[in-house]
C-alpha cells in the first residue's frame, strides 16, 4: 500500500511525463502555413524622416542688448537603408511600411539640431530592388547598402540669414520632407548549381546526401516549400552552393503549383541538375517537360551547363528505364541513390568538372 506522499510523488511524475510528451508532439502545419513562413516578393512603402525646424531666436544676455541673431539650424531626417545579412533567408521579416526618424529642431545659442538615425531593413544576400519594374539595386554580398529613401534636409536658423544688408534676419526655414517612394523587394537564390524536378523526385534527400544542408524530407507532393541552400565542400577547400528548387509541376511557367514564385530562383544559378525518378513510366519525358517550362520561362537558362541525376536507382524498375534514358538524352547522366549515397561520389566530382569549365564571369 502506498503513502499519500508517494501517491503525490507518482502523480508528479505521471504529469511531468506528459508535458514532456505533449511538448515534442508538435501539431501538423498545413501547406498553407508552412508557405507563409517563407516569403520571397515584398511590396515595400518608405517614407524617408523630414529634417528638423532651423530656429529663430536672437542672443539675450546682461548688457549685451544687441546680441543678435543665434537660431541655430535643424538637424537633417533619417535614411532608410536596405542592408544585406546573411543570416536572414527570407523576406518575412520585412514590414510593408517603413518611415524613418525625424531630425530635431534647431534652438537658440547656435545649437544644431541632431540628425536622425538611419533606419536599416534586413534583407537575405540575393535580394533585388525594383520600382515600377526598373532595377534599381542587385544586392549580391553580406553587408552591402543601398539607400533607398533619402532623409529631408534640415531648416535654416536666422543666423543662416545674417549679412551686412540684413543685421537682424528673422527668417527661418522648416526641414524638407523626406523622401517617399514605393519598391519591391524580390529574393533569388544565390548558388552555383540548382537541382531542378518534379515533386517526390527526390531533390531534397540528394541535398541532404551530398551537402551540410537538412532540408525536411517526406512522401508527399511539395514537401519542400521554400529553397534549400546547402555547400558542398572539397578536398581543395573549394566550396560549391547547390540549392534544391521546390517542384515544379506542368504549366509551372503559367503559375500553376508553386509556378513562377521558385521559377525565378534558378535565374541566379549556374549551373542546372536535372533530379529524374527513375522508378516512373516515362522518366525521359520528366526531363523534356522541366526543360520545356525553364524555356518557356527564360529562353536563356537553356544555354547554360545540365546534367541529368538518375534518381532512385535502388529500385528495380529504375535499372530498366536508365538504358532508355541514355539513348534519348544528349545530356551526361549520372545514376544514384539519395536512399542509399550510391554514386553521390560521382556527381560531387562531376559537379566540380561543370563547375570549372563554367565561364565564371558569366
Amino acid at each position: 500500500m502506498l503513502s499519500e506522499k508517494h501517491m503525490k510523488l507518482l502523480r508528479l511524475y505521471s504529469g511531468l511525463l506528459i508535458h514532456r510528451a505533449n511538448k515534442h508532439t508538435s501539431p501538423r502545419l498545413s501547406e498553407k502555413k508552412l508557405s507563409r513562413c517563407f516569403v520571397d516578393h515584398r511590396r515595400v512603402k518608405v517614407v524617408a524622416g523630414s529634417g528638423g525646424n532651423g530656429a529663430s531666436s536672437f542672443h539675450s544676455e546682461p548688457r549685451k542688448e544687441w546680441g543678435g541673431p543665434d537660431g541655430g539650424n535643424g538637424g537633417a531626417g533619417g535614411d532608410i537603408i536596405v542592408k544585406v545579412n546573411q543570416q536572414v533567408k527570407s523576406l518575412s521579416s520585412v514590414s510593408t511600411v517603413y518611415r524613418g526618424k525625424d531630425g530635431e529642431a534647431g534652438s537658440s545659442q547656435n545649437c544644431f539640431g541632431r540628425n536622425a538615425s538611419p533606419t536599416y531593413i534586413a534583407v537575405p544576400v540575393g535580394t533585388l530592388v525594383r520600382e515600377e519594374g526598373r532595377m534599381l539595386a542587385d544586392l549580391s554580398q553580406h553587408g552591402q547598402l543601398y539607400t533607398v529613401a533619402y532623409g529631408g534636409a534640415g531648416g535654416k536658423g536666422n543666423r543662416f540669414f545674417l549679412s551686412n544688408e540684413n543685421r537682424a534676419p528673422l527668417t527661418a526655414t522648416p526641414g524638407e520632407k523626406g523622401q517617399e517612394r514605393v519598391v519591391q523587394l524580390e529574393l533569388r537564390t544565390m548558388a552555383h548549381a540548382a537541382l531542378v524536378g518534379f515533386p517526390n523526385a527526390g531533390k531534397s534527400s540528394l541535398l541532404r546526401v551530398i551537402s551540410n544542408a537538412r532540408p525536411a524530407v517526406a512522401a508527399y507532393t511539395f514537401t519542400t516549400l521554400k529553397p534549400h541552400v546547402g555547400i558542398v565542400t572539397y578536398r581543395d577547400h573549394q566550396q560549391l552552393a547547390v540549392a534544391d528548387i521546390p517542384g515544379l509541376i506542368p504549366g509551372a511557367h503559367l503559375n500553376r503549383g508553386l509556378g513562377v514564385s521558385f521559377l525565378r530562383h534558378i535565374e541566379r544559378c549556374r549551373l542546372l541538375l536535372f533530379v529524374l525518378d527513375m522508378s516512373s513510366a516515362e522518366p525521359w519525358e520528366q526531363f523534356q517537360q522541366l526543360c520545356f517550362e525553364l524555356d518557356q520561362y527564360d529562353p536563356q537558362l537553356s544555354h547554360r551547363p545540365r546534367a541529368i541525376v538518375a534518381n532512385k536507382m535502388d529500385l528495380p524498375e529504375a535499372r530498366r528505364n536508365l538504358e532508355a534514358l541514355r539513348s534519348r538524352v544528349h545530356q551526361t547522366v549520372i545514376p544514384v541513390s539519395a536512399l542509399t549515397g550510391h554514386n553521390t561520389a560521382q556527381l560531387i566530382l562531376h559537379l566540380r568538372e561543370m563547375y570549372d569549365s563554367y565561364p565564371q564571369d558569366s
